[in-house]
């Protein structure tokens, strides 16, 4: 049997299944991610049973010693393997907060380690431990997506950066993390409040998703209530692209003159210290006795 497909073109479905919805507390988030179709909330906050949303608390289970007995990651791979291979009705995966995933990830790999901090394990392997763990839980997702057709919604926080008196707002899951979690997901959605209103606008995507082409209705009308959804990029002009390319390249020059200054300006200081260091020092000169006076007779 050839793994080879015809050689013909087909018609292309483009409905996108993996999104990062960021937002601050009580901005409507969660309330998005519950809204696509028939959710399972992974939570993290310990409040599952406060929602309406069927859902399951997601921790590092431990005995009455403090220890773990069962962790998070496992519990997490067998809900995963559950979705994968029984008959259920849930079509959305809904992780709220993907944060406190890394975070308890980093939690168990320093427990089995006996470390109080993942940098504490020796030549880097607790970082990349914890990477595989990031990146093995989100192919994982990734694929039940493709299998399934199951939606993936991952929840983060929201961070404000301020440069030039310009607000900017950033998911708070780490940029390491995050470019993980980007990398295998079709749009970023941003959720804010302003005054009484909610909106939900779009900060990347994948490609430029035409409406006609996304076969599920529900998405359809999901991203209907998201700015910039449909809307396509702008095809930047070759000569402003090109200015855009030579102020990158500036700025990164200047940046490398910046840390190679700054490396100098160290080393000088630190040889100075050396030089000081290895200097005997100075006997301290005793003051010279005077010879006693004799009265004079």
């Amino acid at each position: 049997m050839s793994l080879l497909p015809q050689n013909k073109k087909k018609v292309a479905k483009e409905t996108p299944r993996n999104f990062v919805i960021y937002g601050g507390t009580m901005h409507g988030k969660t309330y998005f991610a519950d809204e696509f179709p028939n959710p399972l909330n992974l939570n993290t906050d310990g409040n599952a049973e406060m929602i309406e949303t069927p859902s399951i608390n997601i921790n590092n289970q431990r005995d009455n010693k403090g220890k773990i007995v069962r962790s998070a990651s496992e519990l997490l791979s067998n809900i995963i393997l559950e979705l994968e291979t029984t008959n259920h009705t849930f079509e959305t995966v809904v992780i709220d907060v993907i944060d406190d995933i890394v975070t308890l990830f980093e939690q168990e790999i320093c427990e089995d380690n006996g470390v109080k901090s993942i940098g504490d394990i020796g030549w880097g392997k607790g970082h990349q431990m914890l990477e595989m763990m990031v990146r093995v839980f989100v192919m994982r997702l990734k694929e039940l997506s493709m299998k399934k057709a199951m939606n993936i919604i991952y929840v983060s926080r929201l961070n404000i950066i301020e440069e030039n008196d310009v607000e900017t707002y950033v998911p708070s899951l780490e940029l390491k993390w995050l470019n993980i979690v980007n990398g295998n997901s079709d749009y970023t959605i941003l959720c804010r409040k302003i005054g009484k209103n909610y909106i939900r606008k779009v900060e990347s995507k994948r490609k430029n998703y035409s409406r006609d082409k996304v076969d599920d209705e529900r998405i359809q009308s999901l991203l209907d209530s998201v700015i910039g959804a449909y809307e396509k990029s702008k095809q930047t002009p070759m000569a402003e692209a090109k200015s855009l390319v030579e102020e990158d390249e500036k700025q990164k020059e200047a940046e490398r003159r910046a840390k190679q200054a700054e490396r100098a300006a160290e080393t000088k200081q630190n040889d100075r210290q050396e030089t000081k260091a290895q200097q005997p020092e100075k006997q301290q000169e005793q003051p010279k006795r005077r010879p006693p006076i004799r009265p004079q007779v």
